[in-house]
């Protein structure tokens, strides 16, 4: 009946609003680093008497399908249960552990060695794999995520994916990229990406001398991270409320830009049409208020780490790097990832 991140972080909040969760704000008793999910749980249900089932669906199991999700709702609104978790089959031979000091050997705990198999010729065994537990109201109350009537459900090894320790952050990501859940509509590849000058490709800083004349700088990484987009096949064009040709011309960018822009929505509606694109197929980095409506356009939009409160509301990426310090090059990043995502999805 709703969707709500549990959670003691702004930022975090912020994230999940913008993608349409509700927030439930923790207490300090229950966000401290030994706490439990049915710690949390149970604070949850003490502010939502109305909630008779909770699917608690873990942040570190990426990998969830939301077809996986309304069966198992499903098996404890229609047939009963009273929870239901989530298992994966392993196909892994275990020994009993032998302590340092020790006098004894290693024992078999799933096989005879003597009659050994090859493990594809084996059933396996089921493991819980984290990525969700669904019950009702009584037994979490009780204490419990797992007890009444239980059932489990078995995921596809590659949707089961659990991030524990740093190591499993790679892997998360490419098993995402191959087997995650895309949404609904298919995605498109970016073919045009608009970047702000001011502020995003320069870090917004105009340097005078004492002539009269007027520098900027930026980093080469986004200099770096703009060709290699064009080598992507993606069209990289500028845009800038100032009147800057003589920047543009020193960094000698090959890109088309549109300088003293008044209207940037306009411009980029404009170049959209020209190129016979849609949105989805447009992605905008931008850092200030002007660029908001641009940014609620494009079907990517990200924001340097410095841009302003609006413009970061309105944006679906917000870069770790500040404006001039990185941020294109990292933004370019995000732009492959969803190359890969697409191919993926094609692939599917």
């Amino acid at each position: 009946n709703s969707i709500w991140v549990s959670t003691d972080h702004d930022e975090i909040e912020k994230v999940a609003k913008q993608f349409g969760a509700q927030v439930h704000r923790r207490s300090p008793e229950v966000s401290q680093d030994s706490s439990t999910s049915l710690e949390a749980i149970r604070e949850f249900l003490n502010h939502h008497h109305e909630v008779d089932i909770v699917g608690n669906i873990q942040a570190t199991s990426p990998c969830l399908h939301p077809s996986d999700l309304i069966k198992v709702a499903d098996l404890i609104q229609k047939e009963g249960f009273d929870s239901v978790f989530s298992v994966v089959r392993r196909h892994q031979f275990r020994w009993s552990e032998v302590k340092k000091g020790e006098d004894k050997m290693t024992e078999p705990q799933n096989l005879n060695p003597a009659k050994r198999y090859r493990r594809q010729d084996w059933p396996g065994e089921l493991y819980e794999n984290g990525s969700f537990y669904f019950a009702k109201r009584h037994l979490i109350e009780k204490g419990y995520l797992q007890g009444g009537k239980m059932a489990y459900y078995e995921m596809r090894a590659e949707h089961s994916v659990d991030i524990d320790i740093d190591i499993d952050w790679p892997i998360a990501e490419q098993r995402v990229l191959s087997f995650g859940y895309f949404g609904k509509e298919p995605l498109k590849e970016v073919k045009l990406l608009v970047c702000s000058i001011d502020g995003c490709l320069t870090n917004g800083r105009i340097y005078v001398t004492e002539d009269q004349k007027e520098m900027v700088s930026y980093d080469y990484r986004d200099i770096v991270g703009i060709n290699l987009l064009k080598k992507r096949g993606i069209e990289v064009r500028l845009i800038s409320e100032r009147h800057c040709s003589k920047t543009l011309s020193a960094m000698k960018l090959g890109c088309i830009a549109k300088i003293s822009a008044t209207n940037k929505l306009q411009v980029l509606e404009d170049w959209k049409k020209d190129m016979g694109l849609s949105w989805k197929e447009v992605a905008y980095l931008g850092n200030e208020e002007s660029d908001v409506e641009c940014l609620k356009k494009a079907g990517m939009s990200g924001v340097p780490a410095d841009a302003c409160t609006v413009a970061q509301k309105a944006a679906g990426y917000i870069c770790k790097s500040s404006g001039g310090c990185g941020a294109v090059r990292e933004f370019a990043e995000h732009i492959f990832l969803l190359l890969e995502k697409v191919k993926s999805a094609r692939k599917q």
